[in-house]
This record gives structure tokens, C-alpha cells and sequence, in this order.
């Protein structure tokens, strides 16, 4: 099946949420220590004796070395795609801005990993340079941007809200072919066929945490899926045509009989940055 799937996590390294850079609501206390003085200051005299003092002594002009230290206190990032394969980022790095997104792993069976080679092979032969995806995982929200000190409110709020969350499995075997919103990439996935129903519940709680700290909720109508791989460009059209069906049937004529992907949802992950978080579901 062909989708034309909005950019999730599993595909793109970030998603444009600029709009939500305002800061959630939050109350602030007052500053338990306040600095005192045993003796009050005379203002007046401090002052009249500091103008004194810089009347006499002359200024020293500043270095040449200290004033080029600040010229450019902040070097202006340049993103380079040859660096991963091509890929374009949705929007640009921005010092402060961590790449967040919530997800449960799979770690590849031996099965998967040669019925995986099996159709990279095939896709070779008909042209279609499929890369591998770095990770297996299902994406189960947007990804988007936190402000560093946002971090530890956003973890805490996503553990009070799974804490009573069960664990389920989820079950995947039909390939599907969807590209991200921006048509620079084509992906090549397995997508759920059990599991729906405990996902969707899932969702709602993440999107009140996303809600709470005016971040993008997840997409209305989802589809669930696991990227196996992708390319760079818009390719959905030729990848239906060319293999899409000898794809499948590798997939259902496995030896051992049709193959599929069993994902256990007990433990949810959050990445943000280059940290990641782990949620044991009951």
C-alpha cells in the first residue's frame, strides 16, 4: 500500500516545530534566600569615592586578543547531508533545541535480519537502492523540539502518565510504502496489524502531555508501522510498480511460514537529544 505519511520519528531526524518554542505554564515561587547586610552602605560616599578613583587612574585600552574572543561568540551551524546519506532536515539545527520523540524498540530477530537482505537484494535488481534503517522501532508520536530545562517536566509528565499502563504486543507482516511530508525521502515498512487499539489509548495520553507543553499531538487517523528501510527522493510510485509484490511474497512464502513482527510493548522509550528514556508499562 502507498501512503503519503507525514514525517514521524523513525524517518526524519526532526520536525518543524518552531511554533512551539513558548514556554509552558508553570508557578514560580518566590527565592528562599535573600542577601542581606549587617550595616547599612553610605550610597552617596561610595559613589563620590568610586568617581574619584576612575578620575585618577586612567582606562587601558583592551587588548586586540580580548576584543576578538567575542566577535563571534557562537559558531553559525552548517548542516551537511553527505555527512547521513542525503537526508535534509525538516528544520534547522538550533543551539538549545533537543529533537524529541516517543517510541517502542524492536531488536531484530535473525529471522527478520535475512528475509530483510533477501529484499534489499531484490530491490538492487530492479534499481531501487534501498538503505537500511539505522534502528527498528514504532514511532508512537511526532517528533519535536524541547528547550533543554524543558526536559525533566516533560519526562516526569509522560511517567505519571503511563504509570498505570499495561503492556501489550503488537504483531506486523503487510509492507507498505509512504514518503515523509516533504517528498525527500521514500520509505519501505511493515505495518501493524495488532496492537491497534492499546496504541491508540497510548496515544491519548502522550498527546496530553504534548498538549500540556504546546507541542504537535500525533497525526488523527495514524498509521502504525516499523521502517525496515528508505531512499532519498520521491520514489513511491516506482517502488509499487517495480518490487512491491515480490517484496510481499517473500514475506508470505517465508520457510517457516509467513513471517512477521513481533514487537513487545513493555518498555516506551523517549529520545531527546542524544538522551534517551526508559518507561516499564505494568
Amino acid at each position: 500500500m502507498i501512503v503519503n505519511y507525514s514525517s514521524s520519528s523513525s524517518e526524519d531526524e526532526t520536525e518543524n516545530s518552531s511554533k512551539n518554542d513558548s514556554s509552558p505554564s508553570r508557578k514560580r515561587g518566590k527565592l528562599d534566600n535573600e542577601t542581606s547586610t549587617s550595616e547599612p552602605l553610605d550610597h552617596g560616599s561610595v559613589k563620590s569615592k568610586a568617581g574619584e578613583t576612575a578620575h585618577l587612574i586612567p582606562r587601558l585600552p583592551l587588548p586586540e586578543s580580548v576584543r576578538e574572543m567575542f566577535e563571534e561568540s557562537e559558531e553559525k551551524w552548517t548542516d551537511k547531508n553527505d555527512e547521513h546519506g542525503g537526508r535534509m532536515r525538516s528544520f534547522q539545527h538550533e543551539r538549545g533545541n533537543w529533537a524529541t520523540y516517543m517510541f517502542f524498540p524492536y531488536d531484530p530477530e535473525e529471522a527478520f535480519l535475512e528475509v530483510l537482505n533477501e529484499m534489499m537484494v531484490v530491490a538492487a535488481a530492479h534499481g531501487i537502492p534501498l538503505a537500511l534503517s539505522e534502528e527498528f522501532h514504532l514511532s508512537v508520536s511526532k517528533t519535536v523540539v524541547l528547550r533543554h530545562h524543558w526536559i525533566q517536566p516533560f519526562i516526569q509528565s509522560i511517567r505519571t502518565g503511563v504509570t498505570h499502563f499495561q503492556k501489550f504486543f503488537c504483531l506486523a507482516d503487510k509492507l507498505m510504502v509512504y514518503s515523509n511530508a516533504e517528498k525527500t525521502r521514500t520509505f519501505l515498512g511493515l505495518e501493524i496489524s495488532t496492537g491497534k487499539t492499546q496504541l491508540l489509548e497510548l496515544i491519548k495520553i502522550l498527546d496530553q502531555t504534548m498538549k500540556e507543553f504546546n507541542l504537535s499531538t500525533f497525526y488523527k487517523d495514524p498509521s502504525f508501522h516499523i521502517s525496515l528501510a528508505w531512499c532519498v527522493g520521491d520514489h513511491t510510485e516506482s517502488l509499487k510498480k517495480a518490487c512491491l509484490s515480490e517484496l510481499q511474497s517473500l514475506i508470505d512464502a517465508h520457510e517457516d511460514g509467513p513471517f512477521h513482527i513481533r514487537l513487545n510493548g513493555t518498555e516506551l522509550r523517549c529520545k531527546t537529544g542524544n538522551k534517551v528514556f526508559l518507561f516499564s508499562l505494568q
